[in-house]
């Protein structure tokens, strides 16, 4: 398979339009549409349907267009390197991956920071969910990935370091204008009433979990395909929905959160690999654990600040504490 196609058919999911990927990547509409009939064929499954607006992945592609991101985010950091080795450019890139509510909210100040006291670094950010980041810093393809214990939570992974950075309370977000904005904290029995969206099961079961406690149920009526398209469907009044609270500062026009009486939280871990941790590693997660309030696992001491971002430390200073999941 070329990546070429793998190209033009991640172009097609994200534009949701023939025309528009066409527009984009300089082909004719024809030649888009004859390349992703290719990749059916090679593959023996439907990959899009048309729908009212346009194309949509099948439940087969979006499983495809996830691969296939990982594989030309891959190909383009191989690319990339073979141009720094020829241009005399000797530095290793630092590769990152965090959840989206993580990639959207502390991860890219955490790396601002870092790069104000380390000078330039090449660096790279990968979103995905904390199973498929854990499997990538395994593979040895991310030097850190910022995950969460949210269900189905973190499995316990010799070949990993963990650190526990903070805790993370969960908030309901709203569209503005709704009666609850602007608020103090609220009970879940005032919501039970709502139309809940989500777009993963983990975060679905952290509210039913929740609901169930105050004894109500939540109605999830809606189903999103990603972070995107639930805070999409709370800004136009189709859905409340319960967001992680690093996200308030990286909300889209539309949408307020309010706070919850006991919320459910989660705990933001960073992954390294034992072997060959980047230079970097350990600074980004001091950077990372200070946008957290101090909160953290019973017995676990405080690490230092480093007094040099990205110089190599002791085998047992990389990684951190290591935690069991809470």
């Amino acid at each position: 398979m070329e990546l070429t196609v793998w190209r033009t058919f991640v172009t097609v999911c994200r534009l949701g339009s023939l025309s528009a990927a066409a527009a984009e990547l300089n082909h004719t509409q024809s030649a888009v549409s004859r390349q992703i009939a290719g990749l059916e064929r090679q593959l023996g499954v439907p990959l899009v349907e048309r729908h009212a607006r346009g194309v949509r992945p099948t439940a087969a592609g979006e499983v495809f267009r996830h691969h296939a991101l990982a594989t030309l985010s891959e190909a383009d950091r191989a690319v990339r390197a073979v141009r720094d080795v020829r241009d005399g450019v000797s530095s290793r890139p630092l590769t990152v991956g965090a959840t989206p509510s993580l990639a959207a909210g502390i991860v890219p100040e955490a790396v601002r920071k870092l790069l104000e006291r380390a000078g330039s670094v090449r660096w790279s950010l990968l979103p995905g969910l904390s199973a498929q980041l854990h499997h990538r810093v395994v593979a040895g393809d991310l030097d850190v990935a910022v995950v969460t214990d949210a269900p189905p939570g973190l499995p316990h992974d010799a070949r990993v370091r963990r650190r526990f950075l903070g805790l993370d309370e969960m908030v309901v977000a709203l569209p503005v204008g709704h009666p609850m904005c602007g608020r103090g904290p609220v009970h879940m029995r005032t919501l039970a009433e709502e139309s809940w969206v989500e777009d993963n099961d983990g975060s679905a079961t952290l509210l039913r979990q929740h609901a169930a406690r105050a004894g109500v149920t939540a109605r999830i009526d809606l189903t999103a395909a990603d972070l995107v398209g639930k805070l999409a469907l709370v800004a136009t009044g189709h859905a409340i929905a319960l967001v992680p609270g690093v996200l308030r500062g990286a909300l889209r026009t539309g949408v307020t959160t309010v706070p919850l009486l006991d919320p459910p939280t989660r705990g933001v871990y960073a992954l390294t690999p034992r072997r060959d941790p980047h230079p970097c590693a350990a600074a980004l997660l001091d950077r990372l654990a200070a946008a957290f309030a101090p909160v953290r696992p019973p017995h676990a001491p405080a690490r230092p600040d480093e007094k040099e971002p990205c110089a190599a430390a002791p085998a047992s200073h990389h990684g951190g504490v290591e935690t069991p999941r809470g």
